[in-house]
């Protein structure tokens, strides 16, 4: 709890260039908007000594992400970056809507041609954290902290994990599925088996973990339990043969499957949804391991989990003990803008925009 506080107050160290690995065409412009090369182009021939401040604000309540990111960005593909004058504020500041986070200063030609890639990288890496963060927070919503990991390897493209893993991470993520997405924090991904594991053991959920257990005996043993879409059976299966050296198991119960439980007790359907991971079979299945004196054994739960859902179980205390959420996570919902606000140390913009000094700024070396 405190280290995710100390997190979203912007505590943390700042990452340095050698953490990040640009494409080197970032140089020649090739992921900037067409717009911003030909006017780079125009200024430096028509007014070469102008020199322009830059800010860039969002729109929502957020969790700062991306500013160590862009601020790499700026010094590795800026011309004479040591000459332009940058303020920012840092990973993990909580921000307000239209609050300035940064403000680059110096002649437009050297740096104006990253405004849109700067705009691009807080709005991924803001809206992760901040995503993170609110369902971190909704984990906490019945007193207790319960742990979050970042599971998005499936839901977006390999190159975005070590970004992505790092965003979740300052929004309060304890752990993360790969190793990429630990490479920026320098910690190790984190798992134990997916169903491809049980599927070679003929469904044999007791074999596949003595497999694991044997292979990886320094590891938390959490064993995946709705691979026969019997949770609770299951879960007795390996509570008895392996006691006290369980530690967990992860219900991953697809969205259009109902659980063996409810079809041996048709006495509880008629109230809710039966599918997936609901309460009710989460209700139950803490109660068969605990009658049984298993009342160590951790319950993980996944699959499609959202913040609401998670306050949902949190509201009616559900006896989850983690949280694995995934796709959720990566909905892309803050925007930045990049804006010109002074010009020649005067006040220069369009319409509607103006400079907005933000006293929590601070001056990068």
């Amino acid at each position: 709890m405190k280290e995710i506080e100390l997190k979203v107050q912007g505590k943390i160290k700042r990452l340095t260039n050698k953490t990040f690995k640009f494409d080197e065409r970032i140089r020649e412009g090739w992921f900037s908007a067409v717009y911003f090369l030909k006017s780079c182009e125009i200024i430096k021939k028509e007014k070469p000594n102008n020199i322009v401040t830059t800010q860039f604000f969002q729109k929502e309540h957020a969790v700062l992400c991306g500013t160590d990111e862009a601020i790499a960005l700026i010094k590795t593909f800026a011309k004479d970056p040591d000459q332009l004058e940058i303020y920012s504020l840092k990973d993990g500041d909580k921000i307000e809507p239209f609050e300035t986070v940064l403000t680059i200063t110096g002649p437009y030609q050297n740096f104006g041609f990253l405004e849109g890639i700067i705009d691009g990288i807080l709005a991924r890496r803001t809206s992760v954290a901040t995503n993170v963060y609110n369902v971190v927070k909704a984990a906490r919503a019945s007193g207790v902290q319960k742990p979050v990991i970042f599971m998005g390897d499936r839901d977006d493209h390999y190159t975005q994990q070590a970004g992505d893993g790092y965003s979740a991470y300052i929004g309060g993520s304890t752990a993360q599925a790969t190793h990429a997405m630990n490479e920026w924090w320098g910690k190790q991904g984190m798992g134990t088996m997916p169903h491809a594991l049980i599927q070679m053991f003929e469904g044999d959920v007791v074999a596949a973990t003595r497999a694991y257990h044997e292979h990886y005996p320094e590891d938390d043993l959490v064993s995946l339990v709705d691979y026969n879409n019997d949770v609770i059976g299951d879960s007795l299966k390996l509570a008895h043969a392996f006691g006290e050296t369980l530690k967990g198991v992860r219900l991953d119960t697809a969205k259009n499957m109902v659980d063996k439980y409810f079809i041996n007790h048709p006495e509880l359907l008629g109230r809710f949804d039966p599918r997936s991971v609901n309460p009710e079979l989460v209700f139950g299945l803490r109660e068969a391991l605990d009658k049984e004196g298993f009342n160590h054994v951790k319950i993980v739960v996944s699959g499609g989990f959202t913040k609401e859902r998670i306050l949902e179980f949190e509201k009616r205390q559900v006896p989850v003990d983690l949280y694995g959420i995934g796709s959720s996570l990566l909905k892309i919902g803050i925007g930045f803008t990049g804006d010109n606000v002074m010009l020649n140390g005067k006040h220069q913009a369009k319409a509607g925009r103006k400079y907005n000094l933000n006293p929590r700024l601070e001056k990068v070396d």
